[in-house]
């Protein structure tokens, strides 16, 4: 006996499933990036088991850390679509304004920014 063409489609559409893209840097200038597939309606919480699997992670880890898409922070409950790109943050190890004053104190006020002389003989700012 064969199944109602309207049976058909919800089964297919209940094995549906999507892929993202999961990123995760553990140091500086390092990436981490694998495509997984979930199933279709997922939320961004019920995924993070599998996201810890693709990255190779303890699961506290990844729930440690803020988690955004595309660049955006956004919440466990989002539901997720197929082509996004997920993103982990880890949270920043110095403030970039304190870096940038520590920086120019280490190069000097002729030799960064507006003040360095960019030719001989010309003035600094231009």
């Amino acid at each position: 006996m064969a199944m109602p063409k309207s049976a058909v489609a919800s089964a297919n559409a209940m094995v549906e499933s999507i892929t993202v893209d999961v990123l995760y840097s553990p140091g500086p200038r390092v990436v981490q990036q694998h495509p997984v597939q979930l199933p279709a309606g997922c939320e961004l919480g019920q995924a993070l088991p599998a996201l810890a699997l693709a990255l190779g992670l303890p699961l506290a880890t990844l729930t440690a850390l803020e988690v955004g898409i595309w660049g955006l922070r956004c919440p466990k409950d989002r539901v997720l679509m197929s082509g996004e790109r997920i993103e982990f943050y880890r949270p920043l190890r110095v403030d970039p304004k304190v870096a940038r004053r520590e920086r120019f104190v280490r190069q000097g006020a002729k030799s960064a920014g507006l003040f360095a002389k960019k030719r001989p003989g010309a003035k600094a700012g231009y």
